[in-house]
């Protein structure tokens, strides 16, 4: 039997707020990781996004958390992208008022002065991207001596994105009888290296669904032509929206998302060289179904939480396996169905096939019938030896592409 929030530790407060924002039942990374946590244990745990893990630690963080002096937070969060920074504490906003606590994120792409300012008021649990909050100490805008919780979120994000230095020199300004908990896609290389420095004696948690398995999505393998691409992701969209759609370069994103404007279908562009305003009005039309997909590069694959995407589409193959598994993972979240559709040029085709294999489908491809889509495709299977058949890829004709585009069959479950 699942246990409530009070049984694990919450205070009734906090209780009562879940409740209000109909956080009614744990999930199993918040049963897991709750108790240990607001017993002041460090914790290392293995959870993909979408899995209830901001919660997991917020929860305690809020239950434990001392008031924090004027530029002096007493709980740090760390996180390797804005977006992810922003919905953190926009989380955390759910429950912190119950403990009147005060929250803030601090990140690039704005400006300083409002983030000086709020941290001259006093900020009890901070959110930050390792660059802006180096910057800010650099300043004397804050101090990192009274921090005595310290959550080190997507660690192997942040090692894939080069800021494991940097990270290092911030946790270090930290109080040396701090509480760090650390969650990872994997526990394992750069991220095995941070739990062996800061962490004692962690109780580690490996929640069922983490990883390849976590992503509970439906995947198709299509081959389209070049010059039909565009085309059928118009129909992508059409049929299973909201949906959100990765390409190689900040060039192909625009020129995509102007081309699919063209045809009719609203959506936005997400990258790097847009604003943080830009980035932030994409992300805000996008939950609010104001538009029906987003356009993005790697930048949005972690970055990006929303509930309720139907679809994710590799109009552009991923680097590797690892970067398909974060764009994927942008669906199917928190028990939700989704659908996965990779767009395949003839000479892509090989490569996807090795792919498949590493990600434990079977790599074999051929035509499908779309009359069973709404149980086709292919589920990722991790426990099974790569290359094995237990299941069959599918390779998606244009012809059947474009019958795809004229219906509307896959919706994701609220």
């Amino acid at each position: 039997m699942t246990p409530t929030f009070a049984e694990l530790g919450a205070p009734g407060e906090v209780v009562a707020a879940l409740a209000a924002n109909r956080f009614v039942a744990p999930l199993p990374i918040q049963a897991s990781v709750i108790p240990d946590a607001i017993a002041g244990r460090d914790v290392c745990a293995s959870a993909p996004t979408g899995s209830g893990k901001t919660l997991a630690f917020g929860i305690a963080l809020v239950a434990t958390v001392e008031r924090a002096k004027p530029g002096r937070p007493r709980a740090l969060i760390l996180a390797p992208t804005r977006e992810l920074a922003e919905q953190i504490r926009t989380e955390l906003d759910t429950i912190s008022p119950a403990r009147h606590l005060h929250t803030l994120a601090v990140y690039g792409g704005v400006g300083y002065e409002a983030q000086r300012r709020a941290l001259r008021r006093g900020v009890d649990i901070l959110v930050a991207c390792p660059g802006r909050l180096a910057d800010l100490v650099q300043q004397g805008a804050l101090s990192l001596g009274e921090v005595d919780r310290v959550v080190i979120d997507e660690a192997d994000r942040m090692a894939d994105m080069g800021f494991l230095p940097e990270v290092r020199r911030l946790v270090d300004m930290t109080a040396a009888n701090r509480q760090t908990m650390l969650f990872s896609a994997t526990l394992d290389g750069d991220v095995a290296a941070l739990i062996r420095r800061y962490q004692h004696d962690p109780v580690r948690h490996e929640v069922a669904g983490t990883g390849a398995d976590a992503i509970d999505a439906r995947h198709f393998f299509w081959r389209v032509d070049a010059h039909e691409r565009i085309e059928h992701t118009a129909g992508i969209v059409a049929a299973a929206s909201p949906t959100i759609i990765f390409c190689k370069t900040r060039h192909g994103v625009d020129r995509l998302a102007r081309h699919l404007e063209g045809r009719g279908t609203p959506v936005a562009p997400i990258h790097g060289g847009r604003t943080q305003s830009q980035r932030d009005r994409a992300l805000g039309g996008f939950a609010r179904g104001h538009v029906r997909a987003l356009v993005a590069t790697d930048v949005a694959a972690r970055g990006i939480h929303v509930d309720g995407v139907a679809c994710v589409v590799h109009f552009d193959p991923p680097a590797d396996a690892k970067g398909y598994l974060h764009r994927s993972g942008r669906t199917a979240r928190a028990g939700a169905s989704g659908v996965v559709v990779s767009l395949l040029s003839p000479d892509q085709v090989a490569e996807s096939r090795r792919m498949q294999g590493r990600l434990g489908l079977s790599g074999v491809v051929h035509p499908m019938d779309l009359a069973g889509l709404d149980q086709g495709g292919e589920r990722i299977d991790p426990t099974r030896a790569p290359g094995g058949a237990a299941h069959q890829s599918v390779l998606i004709t244009p012809q059947d592409a474009r019958r795809f585009g004229a219906r509307r069959r896959v919706r994701s479950r609220r």
